[in-house]
């Protein structure tokens, strides 16, 4: 029997691998020989040709069972053009792996070489062979098996998870597959979570490919459609007298000037220094402002602070009930 593969061998596992040890090694191959990965390497887009035919063929429980009946038979010979028996077309073809007890429900006589053995097991169809008989009459060699019907175009979707920062400047971005597939895509600045981006051709079966985007959350800044929120803590002394301090932005450090008496909870903007809404405009920053005192004042502090509180004129109660 020509041609014989043994796909155990291609895929790098033993002839008792479960499935999931036959999934691993594929994805693994899989990604080392993609196409993607070695470009104008046609040692390796042969390789990841027979990892794929292996991997179809011994993750699936009924086809790895005939393969390896197959493998059996090879062994012992038997088939046409191995120089074993042939049976005729009227006897049941058997070997001696079925005389010790096994019968199988595949006459693998039939195949003049493994590749015609693992075209019918993948569903795969030769074009029919015409030959012409000394009577001048056309005859036909076909598959008994109907042909199958061609797949369907299949769109699929895979998630994309971004950092907000890059969601912001957007750029090339890599996402690899369940497949084991590799895709770069170029990504417009200001992509919003939920949205999706559509690659022409590269789904399942010639569909196209949907990418979801997910922004992953962030630790200071919150999105709220083109705005950015944010909360900035201040001293108490920096709430009463104003000062400038420096507020991160997705672009940066902007400086931002704290009026005086400003109160906790106030908001602040920093216009055009949100998220992208096109190429040209941006959405505006929000800074809430939140007064924190100090856990553990220094000695001096708390003197100065026991000195303002005898001095001070403010009364923070003063509008409460008097009875």
């Amino acid at each position: 029997m020509q041609n014989f593969r043994n796909y155990y061998e291609i895929l790098g596992v033993p002839k008792t691998a479960t499935a999931d040890e036959i999934k691993r090694s594929y994805r693994r191959l899989a990604r080392k020989y993609h196409p993607d990965l070695n470009p104008n390497d046609k040692a390796a887009e042969e390789r990841f040709k027979d990892i794929g035919e292996a991997y179809e063929v011994l993750s699936d429980t009924t086809k790895r069972q005939q393969y390896d009946r197959f493998g059996q038979y090879w062994k012992q010979g038997g088939f046409q053009g191995s120089g074993g028996r042939t049976p005729s077309s009227r006897e049941p073809y058997t070997s001696d792996f079925e005389r010790g007890g096994y019968t199988g429900d595949v006459d693998f006589s039939q195949y003049n070489d493994f590749q015609e053995f693992v075209d019918q097991l993948l569903g795969k169809f030769r074009t029919n062979e015409r030959a012409q008989d000394t009577g001048g009459a056309s005859s036909y060699r076909t598959n008994t098996q109907a042909p199958p019907r061609p797949n369907p175009r299949r769109d699929s979707e895979a998630v994309l998870e971004l950092p907000l920062e890059r969601a912001y400047v957007g750029g090339r971005e890599r996402i690899r597959l369940e497949d084991g597939r590799s895709l770069e895509v170029n990504m417009p600045a200001g992509v919003l979570s939920g949205q999706r981006i559509r690659l022409k051709g590269q789904g399942a079966s010639g569909g196209d490919l949907y990418l979801k985007i997910i922004l992953k959350p962030h630790p200071f800044f919150t999105l709220e459609g083109s705005d950015i929120r944010c909360q900035l803590p201040i001293s108490p002394s920096e709430s009463v007298l104003g000062v400038q301090v420096e507020v991160p932005t997705l672009s940066g450090l902007v400086k931002l000037t704290i009026p005086p008496a400003v109160k906790s909870g106030q908001q602040l903007r920093l216009s055009g220094k949100g998220f992208p809404k096109d190429t040209r405009t941006f959405g505006d920053q929000y800074v809430e402002i939140q007064i924190v005192v100090p856990k553990n004042p220094s000695n001096r502090e708390r003197e100065l602070y026991e000195q303002l509180l005898k001095v001070q004129s403010f009364d923070p109660r003063e509008n409460l009930p008097k009875k």
